[in-house]
């Protein structure tokens, strides 16, 4: 039986290049994998997956009756529907270990670094498996969108040093370029239906049985953000929050030249978003200096606030 190797809800770069990069793996080992995802591409994928010649993977929502590897999470919030104790056989990731469990021993490798295309590229290493060139330059894009050229509080030296020696594999020169590239494509919020942009990057956590969402848009410039498009954006998040009942649902505005955040609220009790980051809002938001990582700075505030 195919084992499906699929990342999380509302797929990104690492999501859907982590599966693709570890299905490889998984068929240089003579396992039959398939790599999928949980939803359509945003832009800044497609812009990679198109600058290396990559297809995209498969759509998989419905885990039911399939054999799963997960990458880049495992929460069962974020995992395909049906997803039982029973399916998964591998994970393979850099963020916190989630709520999916499994009735057998599995295959777990976890590393507290900047992106899930880091642990990769030392998987590959350590199995001794040559990584292909396109394949390279589709985890080096990974590590660059999710470290923000590095300047994220969750890069590690770790990732630089995978960049670097992936780069030379994929025959990239410069990788400032390749980032302001896929910066370009994922700033580019002009136009489109705001419910999009906040599903764009979106996540459920449970924090203490109270669903919290946060998204985020990396932005160029905080002014991309027009009046009318926060607007539209906020209705969204009110129709979201309608839709799932969530406590809270947050939006962060990440302006990566400035480098900080401002961070849209919607909330059951908004004082307690407040003094999560010790900030005032002003109208439906507040402004974050600093502020680059939902998965480093935004919801660990957020954990010790709700007591999780």
């Amino acid at each position: 039986m195919a084992v499906y190797v699929t990342g999380h809800k509302n797929p990104d770069t690492d999501s859907v290049t982590a599966a693709i990069a570890y299905a490889e793996l998984l068929k240089a080992q003579g396992t039959d994998a398939i790599a999928s995802m949980q939803g359509e591409l945003n832009p800044e994928t497609q812009a990679v997956l198109r600058r290396f010649n990559v297809p995209a993977p498969e759509i998989m929502k419905d885990a039911a009756g399939k054999t799963v590897a997960l990458v880049d999470h495992s929460d069962l919030k974020q995992a395909p529907d049906n997803l039982s104790a029973d399916n998964v056989v591998a994970i393979v990731d850099h963020h916190k270990i989630g709520d999916v469990t499994t009735n057998s021993p599995i295959f777990c490798y976890v590393k507290p670094v900047g992106c899930t295309g880091t642990v990769l590229k030392q998987l590959y290493d350590v199995e001794g498996v040559a990584i292909q060139p396109k394949i390279a330059g589709l985890m080096m894009s990974a590590i660059l969108s999710d470290t923000v050229n590095f300047k994220s509080p969750t890069c590690t030296e770790e990732d630089k040093k995978a960049v670097a020696e992936l780069k030379t594999i994929a025959a990239v020169q410069d990788t400032d370029a390749l980032f302001m590239e896929m910066l370009k494509a994922k700033s580019a919020i002009e136009g489109i239906p705001a419910m999009d942009l906040l599903n764009r990057d979106y996540k459920d956590f449970d924090m203490k049985g109270k669903t919290v969402g946060c998204g985020q848009l990396e932005l160029a410039a905080l002014d991309q953000a027009t009046p009318a498009i926060r607007e539209a954006l906020y209705k969204a998040m009110q129709e979201k929050k309608a839709a799932g009942g969530q406590h809270t649902v947050l939006l962060m505005l990440t302006d990566v030249v400035k480098e900080g955040t401002e961070l849209m609220v919607l909330s059951d009790d908004a004082s307690m978003i407040e003094g999560a980051f010790n900030t005032k809002m002003t109208g439906n938001s507040m402004w974050i200096p600093g502020m680059m990582s939902r998965k480093k700075q935004t919801i660990p505030n957020l954990q010790k606030a709700f007591g999780c």
